[in-house]
Order: structure tokens, then sequence, then C-alpha cells
């Protein structure tokens, strides 16, 4: 089903989910030396970023079909340089021509002007969303939005450090997480597309199940990114409690579930190549989000 380029990133989002469905989104978080033998090289070398492009899009390859999107952790083409940064550009579109939704975990945040420049690079290597910091203030987040992308905040993340802050009370009685999740709500009131989503979403990971119900109610409307399911601990069943209310269609149900390693370096199995390998772990998170979420 093709979607015309004006439509606003949640309706892609849902269309795309729908193709698939299922809310599957897959981390391409590229460390040379995990890498397949093959796509190994010497650190530092022009053929180190080369392999790095070579193995992800392999992985695109074998996600499609499968998965709706994909999330480049930018940190880890940064480190190579302007080479890394090419390769990262070069993914995204490889990603964009199979049809897959990009969200570029950058998780950016700084004042409006700065923020300007950060919306700008990232539409400029062809990403459909990026992940932002908003405790800067709603405002660093909104130049995201103005250049037409999609934003998922930071609201609880999965990492277990991150509880020293966003578990904290303030003295209204809200936690940090959930002070955030309304000015996701907020800023999401006046940005929402035909399938009633926001362009402004949020992240909140898997890990923190006992959180997901109260945050959902507060940001009714957003798209949720799922970090921590597979590697970190986070199931399927977790992510139950982050579904929208309502939803008519997997695309609605307002969850996008992402996994990394658990993926992209997941084990092969006797006479199984490695994008084999890829493609079957894709495979079957989609079959346990399709049986928790529906």
């Amino acid at each position: 089903m093709s979607v015309a380029p004006s439509a606003r990133f949640c309706d892609r989002l849902a269309d795309a989910i729908d193709r698939v469905g299922a809310p599957v989104c897959v981390g391409l978080d590229p460390v040379a030396d995990r890498l397949p033998m093959q796509f190994r090289a010497r650190p530092g070398s022009d053929d180190e970023a080369v392999g790095l492009f070579r193995f992800c899009v392999g992985v695109i390859e074998a996600v499609r079909g499968h998965a709706a999107a994909v999330k480049p952790q930018s940190a880890c083409f940064e480190r190579h340089g302007a080479s890394g940064l090419l390769v990262l550009r070069n993914v995204i579109g490889a990603a964009r021509a199979a049809g897959l939704i990009v969200v570029l975990d950058a998780k950016r945040g700084d004042i409006g002007t700065t923020a300007e420049h950060y919306a700008a690079a990232a539409t400029g290597v062809g990403a459909d969303a990026v992940t932002v910091n908003g405790y800067l203030g709603p405002e660093t987040i909104e130049p995201f939005l103005d250049a037409g992308l999609g934003v998922f905040v930071l609201v609880r993340t999965s990492n277990p450090g991150g509880d020293a802050v966003q578990s904290a009370r303030l003295a209204d009685g809200r936690t940090v997480a959930e002070m955030m999740a309304d000015h996701v709500a907020a800023l999401g009131e006046s940005r929402r597309g035909s399938r009633g989503l926001s362009d402004v979403g949020a992240v909140v990971g898997a890990t923190k199940a006992a959180d997901a119900a109260a945050l959902r109610a507060r940001m009714a409307d957003a798209p949720i990114l799922v970090p921590g399911y597979g590697a970190q601990g986070g199931t399927a069943d977790d992510v139950r409690a982050l579904v929208r209310g309502g939803s008519r269609t997997p695309g609605e149900r307002g969850v996008l579930v992402n996994a990394s390693r658990s993926v992209i370096y997941a084990a092969p199995r006797e006479a199984e190549a490695w994008d084999e390998a890829v493609r079957r772990a894709t495979r079957e998170m989609g079959e346990d989000l399709r049986r928790a979420v529906g």
C-alpha cells in the first residue's frame, strides 16, 4: 500500500505496522567486533565502514516483510567518524527503499536554535522520526515536529538507572515520568493524524511494565516506542498495558516494540546462515507480539 510523502508520520507508521501485522521494530546497533566474520575488517580502516554497511543492508533485507520499522542507533555510526555518518545515511536510504519506517535513535535535546540544527541533520539523513530528550522543555521538541519528523520523547526508559530520576516524586504527587507524559500529551494534541494517533510519541521501556498503564492513560493517543524487549528481559506480555484503547488494527494499537541484540545477533541454528537467523528471530518476535497485543 503506497503512502503519500506528505502524510503525517503517525499515519505512515500505522500503515507500515498494518502491512506486516505486528508492531515490530529492529534496532540497527552494529558493533564491529560482533559482526559475522565476513563483515569484519581492521579497526579504523575504510573496509570497517564498508562492513558495517553490508551488515546493516543484510539485516534490512532479512527483516523486510516482517518488521515495520528499523531504529539505527546513531552512536554506533558516529563513532566511525565521517565514514560512519556516510554509512548511516546510506543505511537509512536502503531501509526507506525497502519500505521500512526509520526511527533515528539519537536522543537529541537542546535549546530551540540548536534543536533546529539537530532536526535538519535528522531530516538530512532521511529519518522519519527521532528520539528526543525533552528535559530542556517542550519548546525544544517543536523544531523536530516543524521539520516534519515524528518524535519519541524519553518518558520511562528501559535502563535500571533511569529509576533514580524518572521515579522521583514532584510536589504535586506526579513522578517525573508522569510529568513528561503530560508534556507529550499536550504537544501531541494538535498534531493528530487520520488514524487518531499523534506525531508526538514517547519512549516507555518494556522493563517498566508496572508503570505502563498509568503512563498510557496520560498519553492516550501517543505512539509508544518500547525498548527493552528481548535481551533486556522485557516480554510481549509486558507491552499489553501500553496498547491504545479502542484501536481497530495493529497499526492503531499505538505501540512500536524494538529489539536489537536479540535479533541482529541471533545465534544461527544448525546449517542456518546469519541472515536467516535474523529473519527467523524477527518473524518469531512478530508472532509473539501478535499473540500478546493483537
